[in-house]
């Protein structure tokens, strides 16, 4: 994945195979997140988190992902008031842990 999320993000000569990757895998990401958000009536908003996304973020700012989330039919208004959050801090996931315990 690094390699990859790296060959995408050059800024001098950004491989064309990593980015379609890349966007491919936003597409997957955010018609995922938007079922879940259905599947849940996420109306107070939704929170992707994780190792990739912080790594992503600017092709997660472009439109391919709200896109891909909100392209759900009839429910595709619905979806587009939710408000959507990248978690960008790394330790997240330990933070959740250790205010559960």
């Amino acid at each position: 994945t690094p390699l990859i999320v790296n060959a995408a993000l050059d800024q001098n000569r950004p491989c064309p195979s990593a980015v379609k990757a890349v966007e491919t895998f936003v597409s997957i990401l955010g018609a995922e997140a938007g079922n879940l958000a259905l599947k849940v009536m996420a109306t107070g908003g939704v929170y992707v988190a994780g190792g990739i996304p912080p790594r992503i973020l600017p092709f997660l700012r472009s439109q391919r992902f709200m896109q891909a989330f909100c392209n759900k039919g009839r429910f595709g208004e619905m979806l587009h008031q939710m408000p959507v959050h990248i978690v960008l801090h790394p330790k997240v996931g330990l933070l959740g842990a250790a205010v559960f315990r």
